[in-house]
């Protein structure tokens, strides 16, 4: 069930934005379009309430409670980004503004260092719901997957650092037909 809500959240979260954005500059209505994106945020409320009222109800939690943990962080953390890019993309097609370059050698770097604390936010966001939810149902036996998600989160924020650190030593070098 969990991992249905999941899915129909991720779902939620686009249709708010895209269905925003939409009324914005295809409709015209910028006030109902900012009213639908603030709608992205009230799904992750759901999802949270649903993962603690499966869990509250007897569930035992599961991987997917874990990933619900990480969808609601990596939400909260990176959502305003992600609503930002697909805004910006809605106005370079819609309205004719001139679309974001892609970026390349040390600003791409320093964009990947932008992106460890986001990602660290997005892991402590994620520890603190699992933390919540297994004192919420104090049950040791039924919340085990979650305490093992833990170490999961740790993995995601290093492998975004190893990034960031990757593309500081070997600097992303734009494609050979821009570089002319």
């Amino acid at each position: 069930m969990i991992l249905a809500a999941i899915i129909a959240c991720e779902l939620g979260f686009w249709v708010a934005i895209i269905g925003g954005l939409t009324t914005r500059y295809i409709f015209g209505r910028p006030r109902l379009g900012a009213v639908l994106l603030l709608a992205a945020p009230l799904i992750d409320v759901v999802l949270l309430v649903l993962v603690a009222v499966d869990l509250l109800h007897g569930g035992t939690a599961s991987w997917h409670h874990g990933l619900a943990a990480l969808y609601i962080g990596v939400s909260v953390a990176y959502g305003h980004r992600m609503i930002a890019w697909a805004d910006a993309k809605f106005a370079a097609r819609f309205r004719g503004a001139a679309p974001r370059p892609p970026l390349y050698g040390a600003a791409y770097a320093v964009a990947c260092w932008k992106d460890v604390p986001r990602t660290i936010a997005a892991a402590s966001i994620a520890a603190a719901v699992l933390g919540g939810l297994i004192l919420l149902v104090d049950d040791a036996d039924r919340t085990s997957e979650l305490v093992g998600f833990l170490p999961i989160l740790a993995v995601i924020v290093g492998i975004d650092l190893l990034w960031a650190v990757s593309y500081t030593m070997w600097p992303k070098r734009p494609p050979a037909a821009a570089a002319g």
